[in-house]
């Protein structure tokens, strides 16, 4: 029995990592408003090594539009300069030599529609992902039960406690959706 417990808290941990993972993907879309997880994914060649823009700099949002990234290597100004100008953020980089702004155009109603539209298509891969997790586990349960490990009262149990954590995380993911495509919106 220790064995099917701990594939269910395999399983339950897994769902709820699908979720963390859109959550941490949805920060890096941008919304109306300036954010450091705009920079999030982009990669700045450093010395021959792809680095994060954050383990290079210091980013602060200086209000509504505007960001500004402060490297704590001044030499690499113009690296991150140009990681910036290939990211294509809809905004172009000024540098300073010291420091680099980038202030960032209002969006268009269509590109708010275009981007709520996306979010939601990145939603469903992220519920199929879960219940991919719960399918997988539940195949194992049902090859417990036909070995004898676990009765078939057992199975039901298991089953029901899965398909409630399956429930509970897409409630999360489209509760998610919901507050982004709402961020999104709000201009």
């Amino acid at each position: 029995m220790e064995g099917i417990s701990t594939l269910l808290t395999k399983t339950k941990t897994n769902m709820a990592e699908h979720v963390s993972r859109l959550e941490r993907d949805l920060a890096t879309i941008r919304t109306g408003r300036a954010s450091a997880g705009l920079l999030e994914n982009i990669r700045v060649d450093y010395y021959g090594t792809q680095t994060p823009i954050k383990q290079m700099a210091v980013i602060n949002v200086l209000d509504a539009k505007t960001l500004e990234i402060q490297p704590w290597d001044i030499s690499s100004i113009n690296d991150i300069d140009k990681a910036l100008q290939k990211a294509d953020l809809g905004a172009s980089p000024v540098n300073d030599g010291k420091v680099i702004r980038i202030t960032l155009p209002s969006m268009t109603e269509d590109r708010r529609k275009q981007l709520a539209k996306n979010i939601s298509k990145m939603s469903e891969d992220f519920k199929v992902a879960v219940r991919n997790e719960r399918r997988d586990v539940l195949e194992k349960l049902k090859k417990a039960q036909k070995a004898a490990e676990i009765t078939e009262d057992d199975l039901k149990r298991y089953e029901t406690d899965v398909q409630k954590a399956t429930d509970a995380n897409i409630a999360k993911i489209e509760q998610v959706i919901k507050n982004k495509e709402a961020e999104i919106m709000k201009i």
